[in-house]
């Protein structure tokens, strides 16, 4: 990266640590949860296809911040880096999320929000586009830390040939021993969010958590990757 590249790197980054934040999410789709008010949760993350670039293999190393701007919404933005051996992509990524509704009695959330995607270091052809979504999420008493959320999505900008522009998105969630939980969720349609995936998250302690997981791409096979992530609550 030249110098110019750098600065205005460290910048975004400081400006999502500071300020925004990444969505709340089960695996890749946005969940119904919104942070705190005024509480601050940061997280890095790494993703990888293991393979030689020539084949389709890349390393995706990402930051992600969130900000609970008032009881029912949060700010936030992630930062993307991907080594592809060929056009290694920067990304930026400011989204808002909304909780409509909230039935605690009968564990019952309605949320939806934007998500933008803005390259700041472009591969060839890619342009800023957003994701504009709507869910709804179920939790069950018959069994500990079970929900299911389900809803759609509406792509905003995507060119002309880069996939499918809406779809459905669809997740689950299972406590499976003390606060270790299993997940899973699935994006429907084949563009770059056409992914199943799932996995386990892993409470350190009160602040900090693990999540580890695999996708599967809609696109058909040796489209997948690993991922896992360390988050903190500050």
């Amino acid at each position: 990266m030249n110098r110019k590249n750098i600065i205005l790197t460290l910048a975004l980054l400081l400006f999502g640590w500071q300020l925004l934040s990444g969505q709340t999410t089960i695996s890749n789709i946005p969940s119904t949860d919104v942070i705190e008010p005024r509480s601050f949760y940061g997280e890095v993350n790494f993703g990888g296809h293991f393979s030689k670039y020539e084949t389709g293999g890349f390393q995706t190393y990402g930051v992600k911040s969130l900000y609970g701007l008032t009881r029912n919404v949060e700010i936030g933005a992630n930062f993307t880096y991907t080594r592809n051996g060929a056009d290694s992509p920067v990304e930026f990524g400011p989204n808002v999320k909304w909780k409509a509704f909230q039935n605690e009695k009968h564990k019952v959330a309605v949320t939806g929000g934007l998500m933008a995607f803005i390259p700041v270091r472009a591969a060839e052809g890619s342009r800023p586009i957003a994701m504009v979504y709507a869910n709804a999420s179920k939790g069950f008493d018959f069994a500990k830390g079970f929900r299911l959320t389900g809803g759609f999505y509406q792509l905003v900008g995507a060119k002309a040939g880069s996939g499918n522009r809406k779809g459905a998105i669809l997740g689950y969630e299972q406590t499976v021993y003390k606060k270790i939980s299993f997940f899973a969720d699935w994006t429907s349609g084949k563009n770059r969010f056409g992914y199943a995936a799932a996995g386990l998250s892993i409470p350190l302690s009160k602040r900090n958590i693990i999540y580890a997981g695999y996708n599967f791409g809609n696109g058909g096979r040796g489209n997948n990757w690993f991922n896992i992530t360390f988050g903190r609550f500050f």
